[in-house]
């Protein structure tokens, strides 16, 4: 069985058989393949949308730290305050009691005043510190 072409030229051409067998052949490989490179296609479709899921959760979770750590630099920074508070405080303090070891009793009274004083100074420079 021969098939009868035209080339560009006007010029006949036979077609075996054989000819057709591997065309059909090579098409049916060509539409394997096809079908091949689309499940391919659609198990990358399905990693990239679990790698695009992990790293939304990735995102999630990196934020949460972030929260954490501000929550954790906030707390430390209330700790520092409060200590250096303690600090003053105790610091007034023993002043208070060298001064009423030598009978200096202006400068203990004084002192009082300063460490009654100390809270209100405190909450001021919280609240400067909280503006910043």
């Amino acid at each position: 069985m021969c098939i009868f072409t035209k080339e560009a030229f006007g010029k006949k051409k036979v077609r075996g058989v054989g000819v057709k067998i591997w065309e059909r052949r090579a098409t049916e490989k060509l539409k394997t393949r096809m079908e091949k490179l689309k499940v391919e296609m659609e198990e990358i479709g399905k990693e990239q949308e679990s790698i695009r899921k992990g790293q939304r959760g990735v995102k999630e979770k990196f934020e949460r730290i972030e929260l954490e750590c501000e929550q954790l630099r906030r707390e430390t920074d209330l700790i520092t305050q409060q200590s250096h508070n303690t600090q003053l405080r105790l610091c007034l303090m023993f002043q208070i009691l060298k001064a009423r070891e030598v009978n200096d009793f202006t400068k203990a009274a004084a002192l009082t005043q300063i460490l009654r004083l100390v809270p209100q100074l405190m909450e001021v420079i919280a609240k400067q510190s909280k503006e910043k």
